[in-house]
C-alpha cells in the first residue's frame, strides 16, 4: 500500500485537491477534520476549559478566542498541541492498519504533515501550491480574517517555500480543475 501526503499552507488548495482526488475514487483521510470533530467532544471541551478557560464565555466554547490566544504565544499553541497531536498520532496509525491489507492507495490531506512529522507514514508528498497574494485573500475570505491574523496563521506553519523543497510533486491549484486533475493522473500513473 502507498501512502500520499497532500499539504499546503492554509488557503494553497490542499482540500480542493483532496476532493478532486476522493472524485477519482480514492481514499482520503484528513486529520485537519478529525481535529474539527474532537472539538465538538464534551470530554475534549473539559480538557480545553481546564487548560485555556479564558476561551469560553458563559460556558460556551468561543473557538476564535482559542486561536487568537496559541496564534499570540508560541507556549500556549505548544500546549493546545500537546492534547490534541497525540490522539491525531493515533488516528492515522488506525487508519493505516485498517487499510494496509486492502487498499492500493490511500491519501493524507494534512496542513501540518510537515510540522508534525507525519511525513515519515508518507511514501510520497503532493504540495498544493499558489501565489501568495491569491492565498492571502482566499483565506481572509474563507475564514473573514484580517490579514495580521492570516500573517499570524502561517507564521506557524513553515514556508510554502520549505514544502515545495520538501514535495514530490507540486500542483498549482491556480490552474483550471481539469488541468489540475490530469496532473494527479499523470502522477498517479508514475507512481503506479
Amino acid at each position: 500500500m502507498l501512502i500520499i501526503g497532500i499539504t499546503g499552507s492554509i488557503g494553497c488548495g490542499k482540500t480542493y485537491l483532496a476532493n478532486i482526488i476522493k472524485k477519482m475514487g480514492f481514499a482520503v483521510y484528513n486529520p485537519d477534520k478529525w481535529v474539527r470533530d474532537i472539538y465538538k467532544k464534551t470530554e475534549f471541551l473539559d480538557i480545553i476549559k481546564q487548560n485555556f478557560p479564558t476561551t469560553f464565555e458563559n460556558g460556551v466554547f468561543n473557538k476564535r478566542s482559542l486561536r487568537n490566544l496559541v496564534f499570540d504565544n508560541k507556549n500556549q499553541l505548544q500546549k493546545l498541541e500537546q492534547l490534541i497531536h497525540p490522539f491525531l498520532k493515533k488516528k492515522i496509525k488506525k487508519v493505516i492498519n485498517k487499510f494496509s491489507r486492502n487498499a492500493d492507495v490511500i491519501f493524507f490531506d494534512a496542513a501540518l504533515l510537515f510540522e508534525k512529522n507525519w511525513d515519515i507514514y508518507c511514501d510520497y508528498i503532493i504540495v498544493a501550491d499558489i501565489d501568495e497574494e491569491i492565498q492571502k485573500q482566499r483565506v481572509m475570505k474563507r475564514d473573514n480574517i484580517s490579514e495580521a491574523d492570516f500573517y499570524k496563521i502561517i507564521k506557524v506553519q513553515i514556508s510554502q517555500a520549505e514544502k515545495r523543497a520538501y514535495a514530490d510533486f507540486i500542483i498549482n491549484t491556480g490552474e483550471p480543475e481539469n488541468i489540475n486533475k490530469l496532473q494527479i493522473m499523470q502522477f498517479m500513473d508514475e507512481i503506479l
